[in-house]
């Protein structure tokens, strides 16, 4: 072999190796939307980023803020992200109306009905039909609010009769404390540390009508992919997953490093509060029975089922999903691997 034939092959060598290490260092690029604005129940997410997990599962992923677990779902449909976490009824309404668009859920996170309407402890409102008459707010892309109609179908409630008023996030405690509007819709554990941010004390100043409490036995936040990087990138969406919950278990072993790994973002935000923020969202949101039964990420498929028929029931949408087009557990790491008690 002549010395060009040796320097063309070392040459071509040589790119091959550079290329095999080019494709061993691409990290497949994951943009995700939030529920909301940085705070401690999200920890898990940062803390996966900051020890390196994903990018252990070749991934690099960019996290921002949100702006209501329903809004989540039509940026992830629209292509704008491709993960999100939010409503699963609000996955669940896509899919009834457009199943091509809808995104897949891949791990549940809120496995407990968490949304209500909130009075004062002095007001009249003592059942679902006292809401009547009413003028109820809320955020557009809050999830209770989202869900009204079909709270009130179930609950025989005259959805008619109630006004509705929009209002911004931040100013619903202080609406209702000055009796601007009469309830309010969220989530219990939103609504109990916002009711702490105005001098309110939740347990004894508010009173919580819970969907839950009257036939809504509904899931709540995942977090989802688009359908179409599902099916380009199942690998990634398997990584993703077994990152998460990793992180996830790091959390409950140490909230602390948690609450640390959201300050990094939002060094405003109060530590003492956020983590009695994420302790509550352990409690209050994550803590289903079915939980010690399925691990965490994991749902029932008839309890489900059952989800999916109540919000198109009650919602007269045009189709009822299955529970496979909404939830695909193929992504979830091993039943021993995932947490089976959270506090």
């Amino acid at each position: 072999m002549n010395f060009a034939s040796k320097t063309l092959r070392a040459a071509a060598l040589g790119l091959s190796l550079a290329l095999l290490g080019a494709a061993a260092g691409a990290q497949t690029r994951i943009k995700m939307v939030l529920n909301w604005k940085y705070e401690g129940p999200q920890a898990w997410y940062f803390l996966a980023q900051d020890k390196g997990y994903f990018k252990a599962e070749g991934l690099e992923v960019e996290i921002d803020q949100g702006e209501g677990s329903s809004a989540s779902i039509p940026k992830v449909a629209s292509g704008a992200y491709q993960a999100g976490f939010g409503d699963l009824n609000a996955v669940i309404d896509l899919a009834a109306k457009r199943p091509a668009d809808a995104p897949v859920a891949v791990y549940m996170v809120y496995n407990t009905p968490p949304f209500t309407v909130v009075v004062k402890q002095d007001s009249p409102i003592r059942t679902p039909k006292d809401l009547e008459g009413k003028t109820l707010g809320g955020p557009a892309n809050d999830a209770a609010l989202k869900l009204f109609p079909a709270f009130a179908r179930l609950a025989k409630v005259d959805a008619s009769k109630v006004n509705i008023t929009n209002m911004a996030p931040n100013l619903r405690e202080q609406m209702l404390l000055r009796g601007q509007v009469d309830g309010a819709f969220g989530y219990v554990t939103t609504i109990t540390f916002g009711a702490r941010g105005v001098g309110l004390d939740a347990a004894k100043d508010l009173r919580f009508i819970r969907y839950g409490d009257h036939g809504m036995d509904l899931y709540a936040n995942a977090v989802f992919f688009s359908r179409s990087f599902v099916k380009d990138n199942p690998q990634a969406v398997r990584g993703f997953v077994r990152a998460l919950n990793r992180a996830i278990k790091d959390v409950l072993a140490d909230p602390a490093a948690g609450i640390d790994a959201v300050l990094r973002r939002e060094p405003l935000l109060k530590r003492e509060l956020e983590r009695d923020k994420l302790q509550a969202t352990l409690r209050n949101d994550m803590s289903h029975a079915e939980v010690a039964r399925l691990g965490l990420g994991d749902v029932d498929d008839e309890r489900l089922k059952r989800a999916i028929g109540i919000v198109v029931e009650a919602n007269e949408l045009p189709r009822t999903p299955l529970p496979a087009e909404v939830f695909d557990r193929s992504f979830l790491p091993p039943r021993d691997e995932r947490p089976s008690k959270l506090f």
